[in-house]
C-alpha cells in the first residue's frame, strides 16, 4: 500500500509542532548550580554562564549589549553584560554559582557587583588571570 503525500499546509504544521517541542524541552532544563566566567579586557567584557560540566547556557558581552568602541571597556558596560547573561539562567532556576574572573579590565568589579545583585549565591570567586612564569624574552635594549 502506498502512503499518501501530506499537503504543504499539513507538512508546515507538523514541522512547527516538532520545532515547538524542541524549544520547550531546552528551556525547561533546570540548572541548580553553574559557573560564571568573566573575561575583562581593557576593550571589552565577556560574561559566559556554563553548567558544572562546562556546557554554555548563556553568554553576553558589552558589544552585544549595544556598546560601541571605547564604551565597551567601561564598568557600566560590564555591569549590563553581566546582568544580560545572568537573567536567563536565573529564570531556569540557578541558585548557586562559582565565579571565575580573567583579565585586567575595568569591568571586573562591576560585573561581580552585578552578579551579586542578581540573587545567585556565590560559592567561590576565583581569579584565573594567566600569569607568565618569566615568559618570553624581552626585546633587546635600544641603543640611541
Amino acid at each position: 500500500m502506498a502512503k499518501s503525500i501530506p499537503s504543504a499546509g499539513l507538512r508546515l504544521r507538523l514541522r512547527l509542532r516538532r520545532n515547538a517541542r524542541r524549544r520547550s524541552r531546552k528551556s525547561t532544563r533546570k540548572i541548580p548550580k553553574g559557573v560564571i566566567h568573566v573575561q575583562a579586557s581593557f576593550h571589552n567584557t565577556i560574561v559566559t554562564v556554563t553548567d558544572v560540566r562546562g556546557r554554555v547556557i548563556s553568554w553576553s558581552s558589552a558589544g552585544t549589549c549595544g556598546f560601541k568602541s571605547t564604551r565597551k571597556g567601561t564598568p557600566f558596560a560590564a555591569q549590563t553584560a553581566a546582568g544580560d547573561a545572568i537573567r536567563p539562567v536565573v529564570d531556569q532556576g540557578m541558585q548557586r554559582a562559582e565565579v571565575r574572573i580573567k583579565g585586567p579590565g575595568l569591568g571586573r568589579d562591576a560585573a561581580l557587583r552585578a552578579i551579586r545583585r542578581s540573587g545567585i549565591r556565590l560559592s567561590c570567586i576565583r581569579d584565573v588571570t594567566p600569569l607568565p612564569h618569566n615568559g618570553c624574552r624581552p626585546p633587546k635594549k635600544r641603543r640611541v
